[in-house]
């Protein structure tokens, strides 16, 4: 792009008025938000923000469907069952590998 096409551009936008910087200098002198210092919130207005969180996290945990014992026992009869074949299939591929490894790197 031609540098008289962009400047062209820039005057358009500057006289249009959308706000946006037209030079890296007015880019970089805008603050980001994260950039931006935090306000300290004392007093009782924290305190009521505080309060605030506990009772949303409560309501939250109020709306979870919790699941029963027999629901919890069949969770933890799978895992166990899941971690036994796994184990058997990693200790298995161990044994047949273990010759190889002997022979070829040790």
């Amino acid at each position: 792009m031609a540098r008289e096409t962009r400047r062209q551009r820039r005057a358009a936008r500057a006289a249009a008025g959308d706000g946006a910087p037209t030079s890296r200098r007015a880019r970089a002198a805008q603050v980001r938000p994260s950039q931006q210092p935090v306000k300290q919130q004392t007093g009782r207005k924290a305190e009521h923000q505080r309060g605030q969180f506990v009772r949303e996290s409560y309501a939250e945990l109020r709306k979870v469907d919790w699941p029963s014992r027999r629901q919890t026992l069949q969770g933890v009869v799978v895992v166990i069952i899941a971690c036994t074949i796994v184990g058997a299939y990693l200790w298995g591929l161990d044994q047949v590998i273990r010759p190889v490894v002997d022979r070829v790197l040790l």
